[in-house]
């Protein structure tokens, strides 16, 4: 008999009653150390005061207008994220895959405002991945994802990831975008290299195309920057965000400039949910701790300090563990064999974490962590390595 909860995950047997900073708690007083955020969703940790705050004082005075009416706290936060970044507008939804069928649309729009209704194709990177959605698995383009969705939607190419040559040589008279995430997430934690980024904004300038961004996973200060494209100083045309920008409360946004959104006119995109004030009061709170000064400057100290001190980990268990990558407290182990092994371990040894491709085990702490959190993180690592390899 089916479930009444559709049975589309496996789940570990394991709920939580409450959260604290880095910590969450069982109903029977269990605490897990957790570095997994909600899958970099809770990026200012668990109960954060600045955002209960917020949420609390919003819920009681309104929820819920639809967006056929203004939204003062939506309008506030559009022109924060058009301040801080690239973009000149915002669309506000809730998840990361609205955000990137906001950009799909977007870019195709674009297009057909120009005249030119037949570009409408995608360049993706393989091993990508862009939501659950039908146009955003074929964005993905993972077989395992499309399984059983066929026919997949129409209108993506991929390309290595990395592989300018590839790029340029899949560009047609109908190609509109090229689509890549920064830092690929569940690929297995794989930042782009600056000269690829600066490739691709080379290519796109060329044959007029739009450079699409998804910063679903590696934004909202996740690599030490508000926004992973920082780092290289290439600036993309249309961008997707979502996950730690409502630091638990679902929220997304795609963020674009004026000449890339000039066919997203009235009636041409849309959200019942997206953008309400309980989601706006949650996204400005957490924009206040994120724009504060030295806040970015932390997270960056806490990175480099987890991958060193991780590097020091790989080096004493080389049976289990064979490098580590990332940026910012969006860092990758990479394992010798499958990760849900390590995963699991680790989970029994309190301490939450999540698998990605190639193998690599995910560690995407909250943003707010300090150095007692690393130690006690690494200590648990090293000794669940030890365990695995049959040396207690």
């Amino acid at each position: 008999m089916i479930p009444a909860v559709m049975p589309t995950y496996v789940r570990a047997d394991l709920a939580f009653e409450r959260g604290e900073g880095a910590y969450l708690f069982t109903a029977d007083g269990t605490r897990y150390l957790d570095f997994c955020a909600g899958i970099a969703v809770d990026c200012l940790g668990h109960a954060h005061p600045h955002l209960v705050e917020a949420l609390g004082a919003q819920a009681k005075k309104l929820w819920h207008t639809s967006n056929i009416f203004r939204i003062p706290d939506q309008e506030r936060l559009a022109e924060r994220l058009v301040a801080n970044t690239f973009a000149d507008t915002a669309f506000f939804c809730n998840s990361g895959a609205e955000a990137v069928e906001c950009g799909i649309k977007t870019a195709r729009a674009y297009f057909d405002a120009a005249g030119e209704p037949d570009r409408y194709r995608i360049i993706c990177a393989e091993n990508g991945f862009h939501g659950r959605t039908l146009a955003t698995i074929a964005a993905g383009g993972q077989e395992k994802l499309l399984k059983g969705f066929a026919p997949a939607v129409e209108g993506f190419d991929h390309v290595g990831f990395g592989n300018l040559n590839e790029t340029r040589a899949k560009i047609s008279d109908k190609t509109a975008a090229i689509l890549i995430e920064p830092v690929q997430g569940e690929g297995g934690i794989l930042p782009a290299q600056e000269d690829y980024l600066n490739g691709l904004r080379k290519i796109a300038d060329e044959y007029g195309l739009l450079l699409f961004f998804d910063e679903v996973q590696c934004g909202m200060g996740r690599t030490g920057k508000l926004f992973a494209y920082e780092w290289s100083g290439v600036a993309p045309d249309i961008m997707a965000v979502a996950k730690g920008i409502g630091g638990g409360f679902p929220v997304g946004a795609c963020l674009a400039t004026e000449r890339a959104a000039k066919g997203m006119v009235v009636g041409a995109h849309g959200s019942t949910y997206g953008g309400n004030p309980l989601a706006m009061a949650v996204a400005n709170a957490v924009l206040d701790v994120m724009l504060a000064p030295g806040f970015m400057e932390g997270v960056q100290k806490m990175g480099a300090l987890l991958v060193d001190k991780l590097q020091g980990v790989v080096a004493k268990h080389p049976k289990t563990l064979k490098g580590v990558r990332g940026r910012g407290l969006m860092v990758g182990l990479m394992c010798q064999d499958d990760p849900k092994t390590l995963v699991q371990k680790l989970r029994d040894n309190k301490m939450l974490s999540v698998g990605a491709g190639n193998n690599v085990v995910r560690l995407l702490p909250p943003l707010i962590i300090d150095e007692s959190h690393i130690s006690e993180a690494v200590a648990i690592i090293d000794a669940t390595c030890t365990e695995l390899e049959g040396k207690a």
